[in-house]
């Protein structure tokens, strides 16, 4: 750390060459500024510096060298693990980076790295153009796409990392570069999967589908008709088209218009059928859940960027979030799912989820480091409370979860799930045959481990 005189002057020096500003702890705006998306999460960064643009973000990253600061990231602030803050470190704020522009014709977008999901989605929907895209609209694109990137569309478009063309980044020693399959190439593979390590993604190019039509069919049910409902959305999804996605929740029921008033505030199953078609073929797909007695329904057309804020989660709750990724989804399963289903921390804001993989996700490029793509299913307890005091259960709620379904766990994880487990469960989000060639991208691009507030790969 520098002296402290020398830490004023260069802050001094920062705020005067930023387009955008910067916030220390005693300025008006910094904590406001330090808020993310888990309440869990109060760090008090040395400085906080919000950059307007690219050339920004090498400025501040010169400063925290200079300073031999530690560097997070900040795009949409949305992980559970709260890596966009640390103590006494430079936060790079890329929330004033939010341009999104889409070329139609090449049918491809640029997103700059504080953009949120429902920015990106919003901006391609007039087009019938669509990627790609977590489950909820306020999640940074940054942070999920380099992450991998599971979504509603997974099975129709892959990943969303297998649509991504290009990254521009800064890299630890504060200089611009550019990746994709044709230049740094073994950078851009990293970053498939490798997240926030190699640098700051100050802007990504992603490939564009064309999505006509987008339709939803959610149903709920009381939670004794569970066990029945993952097995008939099972089958659902095993004969169904790669154009079908969804998933089953367990979940607290909300003030919402199609839940009736006495299911508000109970615990309830959720089964939900996305699908990148028309109304009258999700009606057919969804026929066995329609059939069956359940207490509201949802079924018809939805523009996507709606359908992405259907099961948006509010912030500054308490999150604690894990996953697993199953290999098999026999009638054991089911029910081992179903039972934490029913001790599920409720009234909440907690999901259990079952999700869907396959299609597309699983038959995409194998090169990349995401080593839970033949998984078949996923299970993803995410829980998220108000009450400190209800810490203890929830979080052991969540380590339950994991440990019903370890029996069928491939041992892979989709490391966006998950917060800080350790650097075993990092390995098995990045594939351990992948580990130690990420491990010399890392040392060429960041030898010194500057970006490591994340799911961290140590230079070798």
């Amino acid at each position: 750390m520098a002296p402290r005189s020398k830490a004023r002057a260069a802050l001094a020096a920062l705020r005067a060459d930023l387009t955008g500003d910067a916030l220390a702890p005693e300025d008006p705006g910094y904590d406001a500024a330090r808020a993310v998306f888990n309440a869990m999460i109060d760090r008090r960064p040395a400085v906080i510096a919000r950059c307007a643009g690219a050339a920004d973000v090498v400025r501040a990253v010169r400063f925290a060298r200079e300073l031999d600061l530690p560097v997070a990231v900040r795009g949409g602030g949305h992980g559970v693990a709260g890596a966009a803050l640390e103590d006494g470190a430079l936060v790079v704020d890329l929330r004033r980076m939010r341009g999104v522009t889409v070329d139609p014709v090449a049918q491809a977008v640029r997103v700059e790295g504080g953009a949120t999901m429902s920015e990106l989605d919003r901006a391609t929907q007039p087009y019938a153009l669509a990627t790609t895209g977590a489950r909820d609209s306020t999640t940074g694109v940054g942070g999920y796409v380099l992450g991998g990137g599971t979504g509603w569309l997974d099975r129709a478009f892959g990943l969303a990392v297998d649509n991504l063309l290009g990254v521009e980044l800064v890299t630890a020693d504060a200089e611009r570069t550019h990746a994709s399959a044709d230049e740094n190439p073994e950078l851009f593979w990293a970053l498939h999967g490798g997240g926030g390590n190699f640098g700051v993604a100050t802007a990504l190019t992603l490939e564009l589908h064309e999505l006509p039509l987008f339709c939803v069919a959610s149903l709920l049910f009381l939670p004794e008709y569970g066990p029945w409902v993952v097995r008939v959305f099972r089958e659902i999804l095993r004969t169904g088209p790669d154009a079908l996605g969804g998933a089953v929740l367990y979940l607290t029921g909300p003030p919402a218009n199609f839940v009736p008033p006495r299911l508000v505030g109970r615990r309830l199953c959720l089964a939900q059928l996305t699908y990148a078609g028309g109304e009258e073929e999700l009606r057919r797909l969804a026929g066995p859940l329609l059939a069956a007695p359940h207490a509201a329904q949802v079924l018809g057309p939805l523009p996507y960027a709606e359908a992405q804020c259907m099961l948006d989660a509010p912030a500054g709750l308490r999150n604690h979030w894990s996953a697993e990724c199953l290999g098999a989804l026999p009638d054991d399963a089911v029910d081992a799912y179903c039972a934490l289903g029913d001790r599920m921390p409720a009234p909440t804001l907690t999901r259990h989820a079952l999700l869907p993989q396959g299609g597309a996700l699983a038959s995409g490029p194998h090169t990349y480091p995401v080593p839970y793509r033949d998984a078949p299913w996923a299970v993803h307890p995410a829980g998220s409370w108000a009450d400190p005091a209800d810490d203890e259960r929830c979080i052991g709620w969540v380590r339950e979860v994991r440990a019903a379904v370890r029996p069928w766990s491939t041992g892979d994880v989709y490391l966006n799930f998950i917060g800080d487990e350790g650097p075993e469960r990092v390995r098995a989000g990045l594939g351990a045959g992948n580990t130690l060639r990420l491990e010399k991208v890392k040392r060429r691009y960041d030898p010194d481990n500057v970006f490591r507030f994340n799911h961290n790969i140590r230079p070798v």
